[in-house]
């Protein structure tokens, strides 16, 4: 008599971790292939378009706008203001770079300079509309431009806003012992002059204390003494 033999079913087939990796890979990559690819193209158009702007019409530019401000730079050496600001008649000053060539690094810098030369030439105003609109990220050049507005503001007789900028330029680097003293002092003695004796003792005694090398430092307790701080 036959035995019937009982049928073990198959057991199923454990997938390893990489095969079932691969098997989610494929199956995001069936539902999601169109929208995958077409962002890629797009970053393809953008990166290459980044580059060839970079290439053919920034780096062109920059190089034109370098050149239209050398002989301004050259003339602002020479102490030559309005030559720097006008131009000669043959070779453009730094408000025409200004104008022709905006969003450029020469562009920008030629604000700075025009701003100095107002400065120089005791046109306040227009000194202040070009520091402001200059911008940098090289903190020398940035103290240098705001120490520039708290002159301008100081001559126009704007003590206070003087001392704002004063303060913020001799605190924008603190490693700079020769312009943040010398800005400081002038916020102190603006400070003074305002009546504020609690603040310019303070300044004072930042450039003591930061600064004990530094050519104002040798004159701090003179004025300290002015000031009744004897300590």
């Amino acid at each position: 008599m036959a035995t019937d033999v009982k049928q073990v079913p198959e057991q199923p087939v454990e997938r390893t971790t990489e095969e079932r990796v691969v098997d989610s890979a494929r199956d995001f990559w069936g539902k999601n292939s169109k929208i995958i690819t077409y962002v890629l193209a797009g970053l393809v158009v953008v990166i290459g378009g980044y580059f060839a702007y970079n290439k053919f019409f920034k780096g062109p530019a920059e190089v034109k706008a370098a050149e239209a401000i050398w002989k301004a730079e050259d003339y602002f050496r020479q102490d030559s203001f309005q030559l720097a600001l006008n131009g000669d008649g043959v070779n453009g000053g730094f408000l025409k770079a200004i104008k022709n060539h905006s969003g450029t690094k020469a562009g920008n810098l030629a604000k700075f300079y025009a701003g100095a030369c107002y400065m120089q030439l005791g046109d306040f105003n227009n000194a202040i509309k070009h520091l402001k609109d200059f911008s940098t990220d090289q903190v020398e050049v940035e103290i240098r431009a705001t120490g520039l507005l708290g002159d301008a503001y100081s001559e126009q007789g704007k003590k206070a806003e003087a001392i704002d900028y004063y303060k913020k330029a001799g605190t924008m680097f603190d490693k700079d012992d020769v312009n943040s003293p010398e800005y400081l002092f002038r916020a102190a003695m603006l400070s003074q002059e305002l009546g504020k004796n609690k603040e310019a003792i303070e300044l004072l005694r930042t450039i003591k204390d930061k600064y004990p090398n530094s050519q104002r430092a040798f004159e701090v307790d003179k004025y300290l003494g002015k000031l009744g701080d004897l300590n």
